[in-house]
């Protein structure tokens, strides 16, 4: 879904282990790494589209994580103009996305990369919490660091349920 200002509505999953460590992805053929993320379809919610992508992407269940919060609001940020697909009506100028922070409560062993006939990543590693937004593509990084820092300071709050508790309904 593309609004009307060009951004595609978007869910960024930071799952982190019991150690507070984030899962890090390798994109297919590249040096790029970054946190799973995908659009959300027409049809669904955002929370339709977290578990939907975490599955694709990762290979987890909903049972294998538990949700410890998202961002309240939208962020934002512009694709370079040299990869914008200008053919390609509407045109997409950037991302919208609501970050979700999971952790892990299942076995490690179940994150599987190929869930899908065109997967995103080739490998996986779990990172200190604040080396993605010095490892991510420059044009994603402040989206990155808003992330990180609204969410921290629910790791410290974490409790057993898996309800999207705070998180705010967003169409």
């Amino acid at each position: 879904m593309i609004d009307s200002e060009g951004y595609r509505a978007n869910v960024g999953i930071i799952l982190c282990n019991q150690a507070d460590q984030l899962f890090w992805a390798r994109r297919i053929g590249e040096d790029a790494w970054q946190f799973p993320q995908g659009g959300i379809q027409s049809n669904e919610s955002p929370e339709q589209a977290l578990f939907r992508e975490l599955n694709e992407e990762v290979g987890l269940q909903p049972d294998d994580v538990q949700v410890v919060g998202c961002t309240q609001g939208w962020l934002r940020y512009d694709i370079p103009k040299r990869f914008l697909r200008r053919h390609i009506k509407p045109v997409c100028i950037g991302q919208k996305q609501l970050w979700y922070l999971l952790r892990l409560v299942g076995d490690e062993q179940r994150v599987y990369l190929n869930n899908t006939k065109t997967p995103e990543f080739d490998r996986w590693r779990w990172v200190n919490y604040w080396l993605p937004v010095k490892e991510v593509v420059p044009f994603k990084r402040q989206v990155y660091r808003q992330a990180l820092e609204e969410l921290a300071p629910l790791l410290q709050l974490v409790g057993g349920s898996q309800q999207l508790a705070g998180c705010v309904k967003h169409r």
